[in-house]
């Protein structure tokens, strides 16, 4: 669906961007993310046609932006950061207005006004001006307008900026949603947006993308050793304070003789919690994954298992480490 080859964007002897090469099929949903101001809104509307690359090529659906750049706006939905809503309209005449100016016939919209505004929850202010609607519902009507004409390639900048956290929430539900019938590209600073929408990451950084993949394949690039949480039953008095009681010290002893293991600690904070819940749980260090080879250890010191899973690493720790956290 996207083709990005060595595009770069200048603004005089400043580079915004680039240069950048990435691809993204039909069908998946992909994220852009990267501190304020290292390209990602000139990324996207040089896709959405909106500035001409200094130099390279970016082809949607097969065209290229810069030698049909009205074809390509035809299959693109773009909702920018601030959405691009007329305030004296209402929302009715406002999608209508968006699909006229999209090449949609009256009919065209008269049909598909009633299923968008279904789509992106906001049928029920249909005759209310845009203007009087809450930042949650205007970013609504933004994505209805972005998909009024069903683009194959629906672009979102910063859906969730300025929300709150239910509204927050309905926006990430709403995007979801629509991964059945586009392709979609976000772009967004805010991490938990994209690890809950995306299935693949792109990290810019100074104009360049400086990794890409999943979450996951992203924490494994920067993983030197392997965690996993191993979780033990324990009898009330068992717990102990401080480094723990027997059933503990036998477990970390078990765990420790692997082969492999590089480093074993407790999560519980020794306030009482453990004798609450009967359970305490190891952290695991080791040079590749074990979870098999600790758990027969366990099992074979008689130590009662009843967790054992992978501990993935955190995507803001991933982020942070491939950007750094030095600029705000």
């Amino acid at each position: 669906m996207v083709q990005l080859t060595e595009v770069t964007k200048y603004y005089g002897p400043k580079r915004a961007l680039g240069p950048v090469s990435f691809e993204i099929e039909r069908g998946d949903t992909v994220g852009i993310l990267g501190l304020n101001g290292v390209g990602k809104t000139t990324l996207l509307k040089i896709l959405a046609c909106g500035l001409r690359p200094s130099s390279g090529s970016a082809v949607v659906d097969g065209l290229d932006v810069l030698r049909d750049p009205h074809e390509v706006r035809k299959r693109v939905g773009y909702l920018p950061e601030t959405p691009p809503v007329y305030r004296d309209m209402t929302v009715g005449d406002y999608l209508a207005f968006a699909g006229r100016i999209k090449g949609m016939t009256p009919e065209a919209v008269a049909r598909r006004i009633p299923e968008v505004e279904e789509r992106a929850r906001v049928a029920e202010v249909h005759d209310v001006p845009t203007g009087h609607l809450s930042e949650g519902y205007r970013q609504r009507v933004g994505v209805a307008q972005a998909i009024v004409h069903n683009p194959e390639l629906l672009i979102l900048d910063e859906p969730t900026h300025d929300l709150d956290p239910v509204q927050i929430m309905e926006m990430r539900g709403m995007i979801r949603s629509l991964k059945d019938s586009h392709t979609i590209l976000i772009s967004s600073h805010i991490l938990p947006e994209i690890s809950q929408t995306c299935d693949r990451l792109l990290i810019l950084d100074d104009g360049e993308i400086v990794a890409s993949g999943s979450e996951e394949e992203l924490g494994e690039m920067l993983m030197r050793t392997r965690r996993m949480a191993v979780t033990i039953r324990v009898e009330g008095g068992e717990a102990g304070n401080g480094s723990g009681g027997a059933a503990v010290r036998a477990a970390e002893a078990a765990i420790g003789e692997v082969p492999g293991v590089t480093g074993v600690r407790r999560q519980d904070r020794g306030d009482g919690s453990v004798r609450e819940t009967g359970a305490v749980t190891l952290e695991v260090e080791s040079e590749a994954d074990l979870r098999a080879e600790v758990c027969r250890a366990l099992v074979e010191k008689g130590c009662a298992v009843i967790g054992l899973a992978r501990a993935e690493r955190e995507l803001e720790r991933v982020f942070v480490g491939l950007v750094g956290g030095e600029r705000t």
